[in-house]
């Protein structure tokens, strides 16, 4: 069974993230990477888009952004 995605993506916005990690633990579908100890990187694929880790972010650079529909 596929599970169902979210119209909702997560995207980080790589300029400020500072790489703490917060996201990465919250996101239960792991989801979410720490790319080089510099940004965090969603898996459009594994994202459910639950909004959990925006909520988390303490540098508040991760938006919750509509789907592209393939």
């Amino acid at each position: 069974m596929k599970k169902r995605l979210s119209k909702k993506l997560a995207k980080v916005d790589r300029d400020y993230c500072v790489a703490c990690g917060a996201c990465k633990d919250e996101c239960k579908f792991g989801a979410i990477t720490i790319k080089q100890g510099v940004f965090a990187l969603i898996n459009g694929e594994k994202c459910v888009g639950c909004g959990k880790c925006s909520k988390i972010c303490p540098a508040s650079v991760i938006k919750m952004i509509s789907r592209e529909v393939s």
